[in-house]
């Protein structure tokens, strides 16, 4: 599936490349999270990108897990995930190199406003989660993107074998249409809140329980290593890598769509020092 994958977005990028140009040298394919395509962010940045710095750039938007499964058979040249723990794995096989810590924002649990499994009132969300188990409909994404993965987590530290929740449906699909399937089910879903923000205004679902640590939501950039994979292109990634932490545009991302929601759907985290240096990659 991968190989094929990625010769139709090369023959794809083929068709838009300057004549006399070679795709593969002014193009990168970049394996990201459902959640940077549904929240609306990508559709700033990679435009900017793309005219900075002449690269064309194929997106790829699937779960974190499938992004980090493009990188270990060299189906993409850069990934933008959000899933540390999965994404460890990939860096010690020396799949993806020169990590960059981006942005962050955190998960939260939704549901009708009726709240009718009494989430509001629970003070972790190990607590929230069984809560839910308990007494409601839980709408799971299911895909083995970052999200679900997070779910899986929360299921584990509440004890409760999520097979064993007979409320519990998954969608396979991503945030945003997984955020549509709970909220026509009057249902409870965990999501990033940046999607949520983003898609608040069509959806009568609130956020019912937030701010417990284990929630936080980092997203990396990784290049695809080269060494591994000969097809890869590395400057390419390289450039784009460069780009997700530059301060122009980690302003940018703390900026987007603050004015529309009173407050950001990322927080930047690549840090400028007073000397302008970078802190350390993660």
């Amino acid at each position: 599936m991968h190989r094929t994958l990625r010769a139709l977005a090369i023959a794809a990028m083929t068709l838009l490349a300057p004549s006399g140009g070679h795709a593969q040298e002014q193009s990168i394919i970049l394996a990201t999270t459902t959640s940077t395509q549904d929240s609306g962010l990508l559709d700033v940045l990679i435009p900017r990108f793309e005219k900075e710095s002449g690269v064309t750039v194929k997106v790829i938007a699937v779960g974190t897990g499938a992004a980090l499964r493009m990188a270990s058979t060299g189906d993409a040249d850069a990934v933008l995930v959000h899933a540390p723990a999965a994404e460890k794995p990939y860096v010690v096989s020396g799949d993806l190199i020169e990590g960059e810590r981006v942005m962050h924002n955190d998960f939260v649990i939704v549901g009708p406003s009726a709240d009718p499994a009494g989430v509001r009132a629970e003070k972790t969300a190990a607590a929230a989660m069984r809560t839910i188990a308990g007494g409601g409909t839980f709408i799971s994404r299911g895909d083995d993107s970052g999200t679900h993965r997070q779910e899986l987590a929360l299921w584990a530290a509440a004890g409760i074998d999520p097979a064993s929740v007979a409320k519990r449906e998954e969608t396979g699909q991503g945030m945003g249409s997984t955020l549509n399937v709970a909220d026509q089910r009057r249902a409870y879903t965990l999501t990033d809140r940046g999607t949520y923000l983003a898609l608040r205004k069509r959806l009568q679902l609130v956020v019912l329980f937030e701010g417990d640590p284990t929630l936080a939501n980092i997203y990396h950039v990784y290049v695809v290593n080269p060494a591994k994979h000969q097809r890869i292109n590395a400057a390419g990634a390289r450039k784009f890598a460069a780009f997700l932490v530059s301060p122009a545009v980690q302003h940018a991302i703390g900026e987007f769509k603050r004015a529309e929601y009173g407050r950001p759907l990322f927080f930047p985290d690549a840090v400028v020092g007073a000397a302008g240096t970078r802190r350390e990659r993660d």
